[in-house]
């Protein structure tokens, strides 16, 4: 979706965002199952292919006028399959060296974790649960409302952030935004959700035991 290429938050509030983005990768660090990925070849495979996935996704970018870049997330399919705590460790690396591939500005990392890492979990996460707790248990229910939908939901959440920054922080009048981000938010919440969805649905067909957060039992075998 989009992020920042320049520092539009500073003082107590960038200090803010600091201290959240650390607290969440620390307590993401401290609840990521290491034993079972020290002893999982395969699992170590899947995090490094995420990453690289991820750092392929986010370099491929479209520069906009007002310090801002728009790109595409993959952060649902990504939180779907290995959990919160690996997703949010997995992309933060991803993050780190997309920076350095592209010359990002660092006094924004925060930031752009916050929105492009923290915001597409929790909200996934959300949805998740609401699919466990409030909605009929089937297959295709966890497919496009935490797939599709999630992902859609997703750059929904995160442009509308970033619109917002841009606006509080008197970057670009209210007309500007509306105009040159809005519209692209419109245009690429299809692709995200296409993205994320079809990336899950051949996930979901041949290797079923990689999505940590699907319970086949309780989806299929229960029904």
């Amino acid at each position: 979706m989009i992020s920042l290429n320049a520092t539009f938050v500073a003082g107590p509030l960038l200090l803010l965002i600091n201290l959240l983005y650390a607290a969440v990768l620390l307590f993401a660090l401290y609840r990521a199952p290491w034993s079972k990925l020290t002893a999982n070849l395969a699992l170590q495979h899947l995090c490094f292919g995420a990453t690289v996935a991820l750092i392929v996704i986010w370099s491929i970018r479209a520069e906009l006028s007002m310090g801002v870049s728009i790109h595409l997330l993959g952060m649902t399919v990504l939180c779907l399959v290995l959990g919160w705590d690996l997703a949010i460790v997995c992309a933060s690396v991803a993050l780190v060296l997309t920076g350095l591939a592209t010359g990002g500005h660092w006094s924004s990392f925060a930031v752009n974790a916050v929105l492009t890492i923290l915001l597409p979990v929790a909200l996934t996460q959300l949805m998740m649960w609401w699919a466990t707790q409030k909605m009929v248990k089937n297959f295709f229910i966890y497919l496009f409302f935490c797939g599709f939908f999630g992902a859609g939901l997703s750059a929904v959440l995160v442009g509308l952030s970033v619109s917002a920054a841009l606006w509080l922080g008197d970057i670009a009048p209210w007309w500007q935004i509306q105009q040159d981000i809005i519209t692209i938010i419109i245009l690429t919440v299809f692709p995200e959700a296409l993205l994320n969805g079809m990336l899950l649905s051949a996930i979901m067909v041949f290797y079923p035991d990689w999505i940590r957060s699907f319970d086949a039992k309780s989806y299929i075998d229960d029904q």
